[in-house]
């Protein structure tokens, strides 16, 4: 007559995989905790913010003097506040040259009138004295040679007076139309200076308006900043306890294992979300000011100039719009900004850059 035996075997199993790593752990928990208390604003930092509070209610000390030149070029910067004078020096000029030009002046000098009646007057008591001593005087011979040498006299004196008249009047006339070319070309010129002034009237009315809106401007980047900045800390701080909460792991139930971890190799993993961290740095364009691209990568991302808004400081970096478009993966999202891992971000230029 046979029997039946049945036998029935529970195992239950507990472990602590972080036992070996855990005094450390307690340390940097316990450390955790008193940096919660701290993630707010220090003094330094309050007082860093206040002053930028401060310039920023006062206003661009600056902004009525670019207000001022903005309205002074789009008005023309008074390019053509001589016009007036460089048209009436040519209308006075026309005055005086007109009766030259015209040709009313030739044979018409007072001078020459003059000259002619010295001429008459000389040849006369010449002949007239030769006749006389003969006693001959007034008779159709005297006559006669008076006539011829007073011709004789005044022909050429006539002559080279006209030919002088002539070009006097030729002269005159391109005068004329030398300074009516030369007007027209100078009233061009300040014409377009008018206008270049109006353009550059254009690029100032907007930094005139910067400079209207930098106390608003910094204002708001100060405020960012005060409410970043222990957000921030608070980040940071999560970020590093996460990966500790989550290393403990137990078990309970029948012929189940768990994966044990080493005391190195916990430690790894917290190290891992430090690092993993403090290796993105703040790269959003909108936490910066004073913008100027300076170079790009070999993978052609753009390197640029900038400053921290409220901070003097200049520093030389990515902008981490730029980086999101051509490695996403290098881009963190920190309290509503974009934050850059370097490392990654110029990983396919460091390789370009290699193979050249």
């Amino acid at each position: 007559m046979g029997g039946q035996s049945s036998s029935t075997q529970t195992q239950q199993s507990q472990t602590a995989p972080w036992t070996a790593a855990q005094p450390m752990l307690q340390g940097i928990l316990s450390q955790l905790g008193t940096g919660l208390n701290n993630t707010g604003l220090t003094p330094a930092e309050t007082g860093a913010l206040d002053t930028l509070q401060s310039n920023a209610a006062s206003g661009n000390p600056y902004a009525g003097q670019i207000g001022g030149y903005a309205q002074s070029l789009l008005n023309g910067g008074n390019a053509n506040a001589q016009a007036g004078d460089v048209q009436d020096n040519l209308a006075t000029l026309q005055r005086q040259l007109t009766p030259y030009a015209n040709g009313s002046m030739v044979g018409n000098n007072p001078a020459l009138a003059a000259q002619l009646a010295q001429i008459r007057s000389d040849v006369g008591d010449s002949i007239n004295s030769q006749f006389a001593a003969a006693g001959r005087d007034l008779s159709g011979a005297n006559q006669m040679a008076y006539g011829r040498g007073v011709a004789a006299a005044e022909a050429p004196v006539i002559a080279a007076q006209y030919n002088q008249d002539v070009a006097n009047q030729l002269n005159a006339a391109n005068a004329l139309y030398g300074a009516g070319n030369t007007t027209a070309n100078t009233l061009s010129g300040m014409q377009q200076n008018y206008l270049t002034n109006q353009g550059q009237g254009v690029t100032a009315a907007q930094s005139a308006l910067d400079a209207q809106n930098y106390g608003a401007n910094a204002t708001l980047a100060a405020e960012a900043q005060r409410r970043g900045i222990p957000v921030q800390a608070l980040s940071l701080l999560a970020q590093i306890g996460v990966p500790i909460a989550q290393l403990g792991q137990q078990s309970n139930g029948t012929t189940n294992t768990t994966q044990q971890m080493s005391g190195a190799q916990q430690f790894g993993a917290i190290a891992n979300g430090i690092g993993g961290l403090l290796k993105f740095m703040p790269s959003d364009m909108r936490l910066k000011q004073d913008i100027a691209v300076v170079g790009t990568l070999f993978d052609g991302t753009p390197v640029y100039g900038y400053r921290y808004r409220g901070a003097p400081a200049y520093h030389i970096g990515l902008m981490a719009q730029d980086v999101e478009r051509i490695a996403p993966h290098a881009v963190l999202d920190i309290n509503g900004y974009k934050a850059v891992d370097y490392h990654a971000a110029t990983e396919v230029s460091r390789k370009l850059g290699e193979a050249r």
